[in-house]
């Protein structure tokens, strides 16, 4: 067994971050695929539930897909009065 040298992995790490980044000096994470996917799931359960007939349940789905839109506009409206 070798003994485990915490500078030498340091240096490594740093090495091959700075390898995988390039140039960048950050990395950046989007994590807000499964969260839209979640809420519009939710969104459209929501909406196909409360519908009365089939024409309203297509338009919950439609709404469902495009939610995040009423809610940055309910937002804003919000802030504004």
């Amino acid at each position: 067994m070798t003994k485990f040298d915490k500078d030498k992995f340091k240096r490594k790490l740093k090495k091959k971050i700075k390898k995988q980044t390039g140039k960048r000096k950050s990395i950046q994470v989007n994590s807000s695929g499964p969260i839209y996917f979640f809420g519009a799931v939710g969104a459209a359960v929501y909406y196909i539930s409360t519908a009365g007939d089939f024409w309203a349940g297509v338009v919950g789905i439609l709404k469902a897909i495009v939610w995040p839109a009423f809610l940055v506009f309910e937002a804003l409206s919000n802030l504004g009065s």
